[in-house]
């Protein structure tokens, strides 16, 4: 044999025993035990992705406020899909046949524009009951490519906070594009609490792969769960919120329209937050949401509308205590400075800023007595301090700001706070024309009036400045995830105002005696075993009567609670809102009730108007 012939019988040999090695795999494969065959016929590997329980929430004590139940959604692989009774399918899953056509019509549609995988699972019927679960699943096997997915709900064991706990929707398009991590069906916090903490509260999906058998029942998991990822359940939030104070503000506040927020002063902690009217946030899960959401946006008292934060009112007489600061701070205004009153303010001898006759005030006086026609003279005062109205009103307005108006708290964990209104000088310059006002000419604003607006979030955190005597925390409502203490890991800022310590020994004093003295515009919000420090305010409304405005802190040595509350149409601050505050006061401060026929009045009283 030659070397050529040797070299082409090896090659031979080779080609020989691979192809005997092929033969024979077929062979054990396909004649003598077709047992692989049978399992790829009978199983299918089916990617189910198993979503985390979203983490609880408490309040500050630790009581539940919102937590988890269970549903299912019937779910689509359009890639397994065959031929079904699609009369049956709906009618088990309670949706209309058209829904059905029309979402199955989208999923055929994403795939053929190459959007979406065939094997992707894909929602078709969503929140289904336990009782719907029992009814479905044993008819399953005749629906190939459908399966039920288990999925957490929220729920909610009291109906209250719906504003500030918000609550949890599906995701869509807008926030697909912008986050891998979600896909459609996925369910993501909306507003609110469950809004700002979204990351921590929803914890982390998983994927099983799962064997299916053809009669579309699970019969056990692929390799052992060897390519799983376990689900990881969202992490618990631990808020603020005094969920007793909260659900006994929203009990005084039925049956009106306004806000109160409650904030720890030291802290910034929001104690309570009240928006009414309000609504049951269990009506806001699931299949219940497309039941109710449609009522509750029409209705025309709003109760998605989360006053607390979101509307702007005049702030009233309550916006005296500011001035009256700032008055001292520039040095145009001193505890001895009287100005008398004589009915009110006379800006021309046309016009005039209405007052009640008040004998001539010193500074504590008008602040218990509330005088408008002192405010005007001080806010002139402040502004005539310098060359132009523009320069002094700026500095006017910074100091506004720095007290928390204006602005909207960019670094609270409260979403969506609208900022309320306090005016450019360029805004008055386009109104009146540049060097065309002048302090006389937006008077109004000396009075929290004009064009200032604020909201009860913003009301409530000026008690705070001045319980803490010139400064204010973030107002916030996250205080531990998991045990992770937000505050200590510096979350929330300090925010100084600019206004010395000494100059609010004598504000102190006119805000005692607005609930302490008689002659005080808030004597009906005196408690004689606490020490109420307040002011009264009475917006004026254009479009009606006037809204009910406080503010207040207590006890007046070492603070534990400051308070805003607005209560629209209602006149005078003391008839509705200086009541409901020293109420709310009592109650967080001692858990009793010392008055019960205020509590009656204000619990029954009816100021809705439709």
């Amino acid at each position: 044999m030659n070397q050529d012939s040797a070299i082409k019988y090896i090659y031979y040999s080779i080609f020989g025993f691979v192809a005997l090695a092929f033969i024979i795999k077929l062979f054990l494969l396909q004649i003598p035990d077709n047992a692989y065959k049978q399992f790829a016929n009978m199983y299918a590997i089916r990617r189910v992705v198993k979503y985390p329980a979203r983490g609880n929430i408490l309040d500050r004590k630790g009581n539940l406020m919102v937590s988890n139940e269970y549903a299912y959604d019937l779910l689509m692989i359009p890639a397994e899909a065959k031929p079904i009774d699609t009369l049956e399918l709906c009618r088990l899953v309670d949706i209309e046949k058209s829904e059905f056509i029309k979402i199955t019509s989208q999923v055929w549609a994403r795939i053929k524009e190459r959007k979406m995988s065939k094997t992707q699972a894909v929602p078709i019927a969503k929140d289904l009951s336990k009782e719907y679960f029992s009814t479905i699943q044993e008819k399953m096997y005749k629906f190939p490519g459908y399966f039920l997915d288990k999925k957490p709900l929220r729920k909610y064991p009291k109906p209250i906070a719906a504003h500030i706990l918000g609550y949890v929707g599906e995701v869509d398009t807008t926030i697909t594009n912008k986050n891998p991590y979600y896909q459609p069906g996925d369910y993501i916090g909306i507003s609110g609490i469950e809004k700002a903490y979204e990351e921590a509260l929803r914890g982390r999906k998983g994927v099983k792969k799962v064997f299916v058998d053809v009669h579309n029942n699970e019969k056990g998991s692929f390799m052992n769960g060897m390519y799983d990822t376990a689900s990881v359940q969202g992490e618990n939030l631990t808020t603020t919120l005094d969920m007793e104070l909260q659900e006994y503000g929203e009990i005084l506040m039925r049956n009106k329209k306004g806000a109160i927020v409650a904030i720890e002063p030291k802290t910034g902690e929001v104690l309570a937050m009240i928006s009414s009217p309000t609504y049951d946030p269990n009506q806001m899960v699931g299949r219940n949401k497309r039941k109710f959401y449609p009522g509750l946006l029409l209705d025309k008292t709003k109760p998605l509308y989360n006053r607390a934060i979101m509307d702007g009112y005049p702030p009233g007489s309550t916006f005296k205590v500011m001035e009256a600061l700032i008055g001292q701070q520039e040095g145009v205004l001193f505890p001895n400075t009287v100005h008398p009153c004589g009915g009110g303010y006379r800006i021309s001898a046309t016009h005039r800023v209405g007052c009640h006759a008040h004998p001539n005030a010193d500074l504590r006086y008008s602040i218990q007595t509330s005088c408008n026609a002192y405010y005007c003279a001080v806010f002139n005062s402040i502004v005539k301090k310098y060359k132009t109205a523009r320069e002094g009103y700026n500095v006017w307005r910074n100091y506004v700001l720095k007290f928390g108006f204006g602005q909207n708290f960019p670094d609270s964990d409260i979403p969506n706070i609208k900022k309320g209104n306090v005016p450019t000088s360029d805004f008055y310059d386009k109104r009146y024309g540049k060097g065309g006002w002048r302090a006389l000419t937006i008077i109004s604003l000396g009075i929290g009036q004009g064009e200032l607006q604020a909201n009860a979030l913003q009301i409530a955190n000026l008690a705070c400045i001045v319980a803490n005597r010139g400064y204010y925390i973030t107002p916030h409502v996250g205080k531990k995830i998991g045990d992770r203490d937000l505050a200590a890991e510096g979350h929330f800022q300090k925010h100084e105002t600019g206004i010395d310590d000494k100059y609010f020994d004598i504000v102190i004093e006119g805000m005692y005696g607005a609930v302490n003295v008689p002659g005080g515009t808030a004597l009906v919000g005196k408690l004689n075993h606490i020490v109420i420090c307040g002011k009264t305010g009475t917006a004026q409304n254009p479009h009606g009567k006037d809204h009910s405005v406080f503010m207040a802190y207590a006890p007046r040595e070492n603070p534990q609670i400051a308070i805003g509350i607005l209560v629209e149409n209602a006149g005078f601050g003391a008839t509705w809102a200086a009541p409901i505050a020293s109420l709310m006061i009592e109650k967080y401060l001692t858990d009793t009730i010392t008055r019960p026929a205020l509590e009656k009045r204000m619990m029954e009283g009816n100021l809705i108007t439709q």
